[in-house]
């Protein structure tokens, strides 16, 4: 009796499991990446007795915080002098003319400080300026 030689080796990989592997490496990327959401300055947020939702996208939205010691942030930018805010939210208007601000400033601070805030959003060109506020105020 003769024994016939395979000359070919059938060499593959089994792809019967991957799917399963594939959907363990997603969950596993979904319940580990950390998506990094910008908290701004500590801010004592005034109180009010009827708030409601800031209109349009969160993409469209620039937050500008202001805590009691007159430190002001944009997004992500510390603002060292306040006229320098003008020049930085004249560029964000430019790359997306829908923009609206969302002030959150501390219920401390005086009205002069948020007066000059206007004005330099007003040089910008921002229109629509909203005011974050917690529930609860009486007035």
């Amino acid at each position: 009796m003769k024994f016939q030689k395979k000359s070919k080796v059938n060499v593959s990989i089994p792809t019967a499991s991957m799917p399963d592997i594939i959907f363990m490496l997603l969950i596993f990327f979904m319940v580990a990446t950390v998506i990094r959401q910008y908290s701004g300055l500590k801010v004592d947020l005034p109180q009010a007795e009827k708030i409601q939702k800031v209109p349009g996208s969160k993409r469209h939205v620039v937050t500008l915080w202001a805590d009691r010691n007159h430190r002001v942030v944009v997004d992500d930018i510390a603002i060292k002098k306040l006229t320098n805010l003008r020049s930085i939210m004249y560029q964000k208007l430019v790359n997306d003319p829908q923009l609206i601000v969302a002030l959150k400033i501390d219920k401390r601070n005086k009205m002069g400080f948020v007066n000059k805030i206007h004005q330099e959003l007003r040089k910008a060109g921002t229109l629509k300026v909203y005011y974050f506020a917690v529930p609860g105020g009486e007035f």
